[in-house]
């Protein structure tokens, strides 16, 4: 096991223990700080999903912040009975845990997030695969924002722009908003 500390909110310090599995690559605390000061006005209030949970840190840090509910996904097994007793020993019961591929879940789930986080293992084709079928799927609203981090530049879907981005060593990381239907005059 290894562990990183929530570094804002409510929680703020709090040490966490996560799975150290060679494909649980916990967001980098600096990325973090920047992630939640872009998300500091939207992060109150929101339904978040974190698909391929990992440590689960991002939703930690949302729900230390104010948001309102967080989901999050993971495949692994092991991962998962981890996520479980690291949720189960914070003082919060806004929280779902599901067991499965984020795939998987997109096609089932039926709800709309505010802040979707999209952190797959790096070297996968997992972007290229999810990214696309947002559009096609209830998870996002006109206002989401969709928080990706990759060791490469992102290659973008139409419907989706670039709002913010950023880069720590070999971490690309971006705030993506959806595009506004343009409107045409006649």
């Amino acid at each position: 096991m290894s562990s990183l500390r929530i570094i804002g909110g409510k929680w703020r310090g709090r040490k966490i223990s996560f799975y150290d599995k060679a494909n649980v690559r916990p967001s980098p605390s600096r990325v973090r700080e920047t992630l939640f000061n872009w998300l500091q006005r939207e992060i109150r209030g929101a339904r978040c999903l974190e698909l391929y949970a990992g440590s689960g840190i991002l939703s930690m840090e949302a729900l230390s912040r104010g948001a309102d509910q967080v989901t999050l996904v993971e495949k692994s097994k092991l991962i998962y009975q981890h996520l479980t007793s690291t949720f189960r020993a914070l003082p919060c019961s806004n929280y779902e845990l599901i067991s499965d591929t984020a795939a998987k879940f997109l096609k089932k789930d039926y709800s709309a997030y505010d802040i979707i986080f999209i952190d797959p293992p790096f070297n996968s084709d997992e972007l290229k695969k999810i990214l696309p079928q947002l559009s096609n799927l209830d998870v996002i609203h006109m206002r989401s924002i969709i928080y990706v981090e990759n060791n490469k530049p992102l290659e973008l879907p139409k419907f989706l722009y670039i709002h913010r981005q950023g880069r720590a060593g070999q971490v690309y990381y971006y705030l993506l908003k959806t595009q506004m239907p343009s409107l045409s005059s006649e």
